[in-house]
């Protein structure tokens, strides 16, 4: 598995005094915050505030504030969201501790809107029975929150920040514990020996062609974790953003849900409605409801677009100035047309198993945000409830990383010596005709005999590219899709569309004896076979 060539300069070798943090988004910069006084080295991929997805979130984050709501009736819609998959405790903790995530942020300077009053201003997304929406700017909160947070990271002498930098590698330990990590930083790799590892990477938006994510959030994380050999929960369940705006740009620009809250309404080619139809909640249903309904009108050649002309029109520059700026760029005014949109991949809802404190099935390894699964989301996360998971669990995961540093004293004997060298690159274009496969056999509506292409595609990339983290998190995505032959929440099955009777979590880890899962190289032949008959 190792035996792909490296041309990055020898490896360095640095201990740590405390954590190791790889992402900077909200989840990553609330660990390390959380963690202080204890030493954190957190390490982002881009510049600070660039490529992830925490900034480019539009919506907002829901927390139950107005005194017609309360943490029960905002876990009970969440519950409802996630069709059975959600783990109730955990969406209880979640819920309970809103108004504390967003006082927290309150303090480092996040400029929620307010009313004339004082209030903050709260606004009603799909599937949410009150409104309760946070906001900044109208469609600006996730920037705006994201540079509170890094000038308070930047201003805690225990954070420590490095950029451009890649995690290529876990390490672990003789007894299977992580233990630190193999860092490129400037064409050098380090291997950094920490006491606790945060994974806090995001999700798997740029595995596919069609994304609202930023292009480098890819999976990676989830990959690194399980190449190291963790668990993995429900990888099969990604979310489509039902109204990516259709201006053929990558990644595609948001039109956030709060404008279907604001009454914005789904119009097909002739400008009839059709979501009507669809379900009784309209343009409010679920988003898997929503993304399904616009997926098949353009499958069906009726065309989608989100009419905001009378539910915004002239208001459209103040309320919703990201979105009036990207129609504006591509050269439609949303206050005069209506917006052409398809769906596309903007959250992931599985990703590697947590316990409540960010805990993973591998010693010394912690996880949260998108890239981890805490159990809040099921098969389908409720709108504008990420911002709040990533705030939530990247601050318990960082309490718990840094009060349990005893138990992680990192041991660097016995290392086995794949431990130096980094894990495979995809070229160009390997990624881009990866990308294309997932969103064609993997996206909003799936089956066996594309899932089962898809595989075979993997199991060849692997053999050309070796086990890239990427190729892991694509093969756990397509595994889980395969293995579960039934339909619920955002993963819909065309050959099996009926429900199950009871939903079920999955839990896979990926076999070390084969290049990836179930894609073994020795089964090309009969996987290649199957799919002939099937296409």
């Amino acid at each position: 598995m190792d035996g792909f060539a490296s041309d990055l300069i020898p490896v360095e070798r640095v201990t740590l005094e405390g954590a190791l943090v790889i992402g900077a988004g909200l989840a990553g910069l609330s660990a390390a915050l959380a963690a202080a006084p204890t030493p954190c080295l957190v390490l982002s991929p881009t510049a600070l505030g660039e490529g992830c997805s925490s900034a480019w979130a539009q919506g907002g984050m829901a927390v139950a504030l107005s005194p017609d709501d309360d943490a029960d009736l905002h876990a009970a819609d969440t519950l409802a969201a996630g069709a059975g998959l959600c783990d109730p405790d955990r969406v209880e903790l979640l819920t309970r501790e809103g108004r504390a995530a967003v006082e927290r942020l309150i303090a480092l300077g996040a400029p929620f809107d307010r009313d004339p009053a004082g209030r903050l201003v709260q606004s009603l997304e799909a599937a949410h029975s009150r409104a309760r929406v946070a906001r900044v700017g109208g469609d600006g909160a996730g920037r705006a929150i994201m540079q509170a947070v890094i000038s308070a990271a930047r201003a805690t002498p225990s954070i420590s920040l490095l950029a451009p930098a890649r995690a290529r590698r876990l390490i672990t330990g003789a007894d299977g514990a992580v233990i630190g990590a193999l860092v490129e930083h400037r064409g050098r790799l380090t291997a950094l020996f920490a006491r606790a590892v945060i994974l806090a990477s995001g999700g798997v938006g740029g595995l596919f062609a069609e994304t609202t994510t930023p292009a480098q959030v890819r999976g990676e994380g989830m990959g690194l974790a399980a190449l190291a050999g963790a668990v993995i929960r429900d990888p099969e369940f990604v979310q489509f953003h039902p109204t990516a705006m259709d201006f053929g740009q990558d990644p595609a620009p948001l039109a956030t849900e709060a404008l279907r809250g604001e009454g914005a309404v789904l119009i097909d080619a002739e400008g009839g409605r059709f979501m009507l139809e669809a379900d009784s909640r309209a343009e409010l249903a679920p988003r898997d409801i929503v993304a399904r309904a616009i997926h098949r009108q353009r499958r069906e050649g009726k065309g989608a677009c989100l009419d905001a002309r009378q539910a915004v029109g002239a208001h459209f520059p103040h309320e919703f100035p990201s979105v009036f700026a990207a129609c504006i760029e591509a050269g439609l005014d949303p206050r005069l047309s209506p917006i052409p949109v398809a769906p596309a991949v903007h959250y992931h809802m599985g990703g590697i198993e947590t316990d409540a404190d960010g805990r993973t099935s591998l010693k010394g390894l912690y996880a949260a945000g998108e890239c981890a699964s805490a159990g809040v989301h099921g098969a389908n996360r409720l709108a504008s409830n990420s911002l709040l998971e990533a705030a939530v669990f990247g601050t318990r995961a960082g309490c718990a990383a840094a009060a349990e540093l005893s138990d992680h004293d990192p041991s660097q004997a016995g290392l086995a010596p794949q431990n130096f060298v980094p894990l495979p690159d995809l070229t160009p274009e390997a990624l881009a005709e990866l990308r294309a496969a997932m969103s064609r056999e993997a996206g909003v509506e799936r089956d066996a005999a594309g899932l089962e292409r898809l595989g075979l595609l993997i199991a060849r990339l692997v053999r050309d590219h070796g086990p890239s983290p990427v190729l892991a998190a694509a093969a756990l995505i397509t595994e889980g899709a395969l293995a579960r032959r039934s339909s619920l929440g955002a993963h819909f099955r065309l050959d099996h569309p009926e429900a199950p009777d009871e939903a079920r979590s999955s839990h896979l880890a990926l076999s070390f004896v084969a290049p990836l899962a179930r894609f073994d190289l020795l089964r090309l032949d009969a996987a290649r076979a199957r799919a002939d008959q099937q296409a």
